[in-house]
């Protein structure tokens, strides 16, 4: 429902507060309408719409990603007299449909962590500063990832925050390599990424921010680092018995994978 105003997009590019979601200037001022934190306009309705498809059923209200107070409607567009009034209980959306790449990263999750520990030296890479190298790849890996751990396809604002994130960790690096133990600089890297995927993947974040590590280590693209993925972990089979070169020909450990529905071939009838 709307009330009767005049609809005004303003950009504030002169606020030097950016938006909490996006981390840029914030476009077309908008507020949450019990806190008033405010936020991109575009960031904040799909934030709410992310939380709400979280739910099987028709929700009125939303946490602010700020203060966590409870929310039912978003203002917008005000021009000192008259305002736009989105409310929490339109977002609607069909399901995200998985493909075989989805099904088989959310099937990683399900697996014991580091197993390509062996095969990528995580420590080497920030030892050896390639951290502080941008990964033209990473945007692509994120998305892929957020869809498939949220089972969500519209995913654009969550991952453009992250990717932001991790830029500005770089860029306040460049003149720091020397400065700070490399085993500082992972362990505020995890924490930076840990804050900002948390409020979206819950329960999940940690085992997402070793699996981001391990992707950025590797030094692949996206299609060659899912090839060394699956050929230790064994693409479609439920139970895989791995060597441990750390073990010698011997020695061997068992990777678990749960039989989910969503790894059913016909389940989607997509590819």
């Amino acid at each position: 429902m709307e009330t009767n105003v005049k609809s005004e997009s303003s950009t504030s590019s002169e606020d030097p507060n950016p938006c909490p979601i996006c981390l840029g200037p914030i476009v077309q001022d908008s507020y949450l309408d019990k806190c008033y934190h405010k936020f991109c306009y575009d960031c904040i309705v799909q934030w709410t719409k992310v939380v709400a498809r979280k739910h099987s059923s028709l929700v009125s209200s939303v946490k602010c990603p700020l203060c966590k107070t409870e929310s039912f409607s978003i203002i917008y567009g005000y021009d000192g007299t008259h305002f736009l009034r989105h409310y929490i209980s339109q977002n609607s959306g069909d399901r995200f449909l998985f493909s075989k790449a989805h099904k088989y990263r959310l099937q990683c999750y399900y697996t014991e962590s580091g197993i390509l520990n062996d095969i990528f030296n995580v420590s080497r890479y920030w030892k050896s500063h390639k951290y502080l190298q941008s990964n033209q790849w990473l945007q692509g890996w994120l998305r892929r990832e957020v869809q498939a751990l949220m089972q969500e396809e519209d995913v654009e604002i969550i991952v453009h925050h992250i990717v932001g994130v991790v830029g500005s960790f770089l860029r306040r690096n460049e003149q720091m390599r020397r400065v700070e133990k490399p085993e500082a600089k992972q362990e505020e890297f995890k924490a930076l990424v840990s804050d900002a995927a948390r409020p979206f993947l819950m329960a999940r974040t940690d085992r997402f921010v070793n699996e981001m590590e391990l992707f950025l280590a590797s030094g692949l693209n996206i299609e060659a680092f899912d090839a060394v993925y699956m050929q230790r972990l064994g693409w479609n089979s439920p139970r895989v018995t791995i060597e441990s070169p750390e073990r010698g020909s011997s020695g061997q450990t068992s990777v678990i994978v749960p039989y989910l529905h969503i790894f059913d071939e016909d389940s989607d009838g997509t590819d």
